[in-house]
């Protein structure tokens, strides 16, 4: 799969700023506060404008946020 240059939708502008975030979904994982949905944000430098994109989560990383308690 070939890498694409990010261009914004909204401005045309070329620079961005990617971060992520996890989230709950779901009741039981609402009950025990279990963050198992996971995002990758994509932000235009210029004018703010942002991606939202799924990510996958590690049984594993689930396991110890529940452990640790969130």
């Amino acid at each position: 799969m070939e890498q694409q240059q990010y261009v914004c939708a909204k401005c045309g502008c070329r620079q961005y700023v990617s971060d992520q975030f996890q989230a709950t979904g779901g009741n039981l994982a609402k009950l025990f506060d279990v963050q198992n949905k996971k995002f990758i944000t994509i932000s235009c430098s210029q004018c703010g404008y942002t991606e939202l994109y799924r990510a996958q989560t590690g049984t594993g990383m689930n396991v110890l946020d529940f452990l640790i308690g969130g």
